[in-house]
C-alpha cells in the first residue's frame, strides 16, 4: 500500500513539474515576443528630421519639400545675426561670408545655441545648406558641434549655383569622423520619386 501511495505521489509531482515547465516556457515566449514587439515599435516610431541653413531662401524651399515628401519634422538652423545681401557678397574680400569661409575655425553663433529640441527621438538627421566656397558654410560646423549626433545618421544635402556637394561631404566626414554620415545629395531641383529613393537608401 505504501509503495502504491509513493508511486501516486511521484506521478503527481512529475505532472506538476511538467505543467510548471510549460507555464515557464509560455511565459518566456511571451516575454521574448513582447520585447520583439517593443523593439519593432521603437524602430517604427523613430522619426527623421530635416534641418537646414538658408541665407537666401533657396535651401529653405528644398528642405521644406524634402520634409513634406518623406514625412519628416523640420528645424531651421538660424544664425544669431542674420546675413544681409552685403554679408553674402563673395566678391567682397571684407564681407562677412568671405571672412568666415577663409577662417576654418570660424563658428558663427546660432539662435538659442542651435540646439535641436528632443533630438533623441530622431535616428536620421538631414542637414541642408547652400554651397559656399565649394563646401558647407562654417555655421554648419557650429550646428553639428552644438548637438550630439551619436548613434544617428547625418545626411547632408545642398543647393548650389554651380558646385557639387562632394567636397562638402568629404570635409564634414573628415571634421567629424566619429559620426555616421549617409549619402549626400545636391538638390537644385526636387523630384518626388528621386527623393523617396534617396531617403530609402540613407535609412
Amino acid at each position: 500500500m505504501k509503495n502504491i501511495l509513493l508511486v501516486i505521489a511521484l506521478a503527481v509531482l512529475t505532472c506538476c513539474g511538467t505543467a510548471q515547465d510549460k507555464k515557464d516556457n509560455v511565459a518566456n515566449a511571451d516575454s521574448a515576443t513582447a520585447k520583439e514587439q517593443e523593439k519593432t515599435q521603437n524602430e517604427t516610431t523613430m522619426k527623421a528630421l530635416v534641418t537646414y541653413f538658408s541665407a537666401s531662401g533657396v535651401t529653405r524651399n528644398a528642405a521644406k519639400q524634402v520634409a513634406d515628401i518623406i514625412g519628416a519634422d523640420l528645424f531651421e538652423i538660424t544664425p544669431e545675426q542674420l546675413y544681409t545681401d552685403a554679408d553674402l557678397d563673395w566678391r567682397d574680400k571684407t564681407s562677412r561670408s568671405t571672412i568666415e569661409m577663409n577662417d576654418k575655425t570660424s563658428r558663427p553663433a546660432l539662435k538659442d545655441g542651435g540646439k535641436v529640441p528632443n533630438l533623441a527621438q530622431y535616428d536620421v538627421v538631414y542637414v541642408g545648406f547652400p554651397i559656399w566656397w565649394y563646401t558647407a558654410p562654417t555655421i554648419i560646423n557650429t550646428f553639428i558641434e552644438a548637438n550630439d549626433f551619436t548613434g544617428k545618421t547625418i545626411v547632408p544635402f545642398a543647393t548650389s549655383g554651380g558646385s557639387n556637394i562632394k567636397k562638402a561631404c568629404e570635409d564634414l566626414q573628415t571634421a567629424y569622423p566619429n559620426y555616421k554620415f549617409g549619402q549626400g545629395k545636391l538638390l537644385n531641383s526636387i523630384d518626388k520619386a528621386d527623393i523617396e529613393a534617396w531617403a530609402a537608401v540613407v535609412k
